[in-house]
């Protein structure tokens, strides 16, 4: 039959069946029994003694906890070496990492202990200058942390390279006009030139630093919530009519002059920054600045305190014009730094009229000159010009009658 023998007739009796399928048992002891042949025949537990070995070997070499690596101040033993504790300026008190067998995980700096502030972080525009250089030095001093933006117009690296190793010291050259972004604290925006020579060199330049490089660093302040202060001038008084200023005193100005790049350029940083203050909730303080003399000057500014210095060094005559009666107010540049740092703390806006209420004649003021630095320079009186650096002062009389005062 070949292989036909192979082919089911269909008998009578039934088909055989397979036995059911039937999973193998579980094993009661398999998730305890593979992660120790893991570690077994990986040489996994090896490894875990070893390191258990060096970690103890570790702490056993550290010192007891009675050797601590902080230096504590003793406890002071009398009230009155405590309250001088207590009346001694002190912003900062660090303390030294002790030095073990392995030196101490915290060798790299200093950590502050016992912070009465934290840390402020300052932006300093113009901070290469004349004034601004003086603020970096104090602001240093005090222990802050100091961002100087400068394009080195009229500033100088010369006036903050001592700073240059201070990790705590930044310098950016960098034009206002353009925008910055920064997280800071604090701004003092002093940027822009102050001194007739140099604002009258490029008076669009000038107008542009008051105005756009002013609308950037009150943005920056709303930006990360800073303190802003405005640093502008005296010159937003015009040619007073009234005499001292007051700062409730709107002035007598000029805005077509060959000035009023500087003076009109200031007189709006005020109006945005107070718009900002108003409109934005930024918190800001307006200083107006009046003549400030000091080292780090440039001699050839164009104010009358440098011009009378240039020209008794240079063995020139000394330059006084009219009769020389005319008065000024001179402040020192250390006594104006103070006078900005107590603005920026303190919680009045402002605007503050921040200089000397003394006043020297032009004449005094040679005199002083010459007697310093060489008691045979000549002064020589010329007639008065339109452009009288000194400006003659103003009939009170005349402003009074002009206001409407009387006599």
């Amino acid at each position: 039959m070949g292989s036909s023998e192979l082919i089911f007739r269909g008998h009578d009796e039934a088909l055989p069946t397979a036995d059911a399928y039937s999973p193998k048992p579980p094993k009661p002891w398999l998730a305890v029994t593979r992660p120790i042949r893991y570690l077994l025949l990986e040489q996994r537990l090896v490894f875990i003694l070893v390191g258990i070995a060096i970690a103890t070997l570790f702490f056993t070499l550290l010192p007891p906890s009675s050797s601590s690596p902080h230096k504590h101040d003793p406890i002071p033993f009398s009230f009155s070496h405590f309250s001088h504790e207590l009346t001694t300026p002190m912003r900062y008190k660090y303390y030294e990492p002790h030095q073990v067998g392995f030196q101490s995980a915290n060798s790299g700096g200093k950590i502050p202990l016992g912070l009465k502030s934290k840390t402020l972080r300052i932006v300093v525009t113009g901070g290469a200058g004349f004034v601004g250089s003086h603020l970096v030095d104090r602001l240093i001093a005090r222990g802050d942390s100091v961002i100087v933006v400068d394009n080195f117009f009229t500033g100088r690296k010369e006036n903050v390279m001592h700073h240059f190793k201070n990790p705590r010291f930044e310098l950016i050259r960098h034009d206002v006009v353009e925008p910055l972004l920064l997280e800071v604290d604090q701004i003092y925006h002093l940027a822009c030139p102050a001194s007739p020579v140099h604002y009258k060199h490029n008076p669009v330049k000038t107008i542009k630093t008051n105005v756009v490089g002013t609308l950037n660093m009150l943005g920056l302040a709303k930006r990360v919530g800073a303190r802003f202060l405005l640093t502008s001038t005296s010159e937003v008084y015009g040619d007073p009519l009234q005499h001292p200023q007051v700062e409730t005193y709107w002035g007598n100005v000029n805005p077509i002059g060959v000035r009023s790049c500087y003076d009109e350029g200031k007189r709006t940083a005020e109006t945005l920054t107070m718009d900002y203050h108003r409109g934005a909730g930024v918190q800001v303080r307006i200083a107006r600045i009046f003549n400030t003399y000091g080292p780090r000057m440039c001699i050839d500014d164009g104010r009358v305190v440098s011009n009378f210095v240039a020209q008794a060094l240079r063995k020139e005559p000394m330059t006084v014009y009219g009769d020389g009666k005319q008065t000024r107010s001179f402040q020192y540049v250390s006594d104006l730094v103070e006078g900005l740092m107590r603005l920026m703390e303190g919680e009045h806006v402002g605007p503050f009229n921040l200089g000397n209420p003394g006043e020297f004649t032009m004449l005094e003021l040679a005199q002083v000159v010459q007697e310093t630095i060489d008691p045979n320079a000549r002064i020589e009186f010329r007639p008065n010009t339109e452009d009288d650096p000194h400006k003659r002062k103003p009939d009170i009389t005349k402003a009074k009658n002009l206001l409407g005062l009387g006599t």
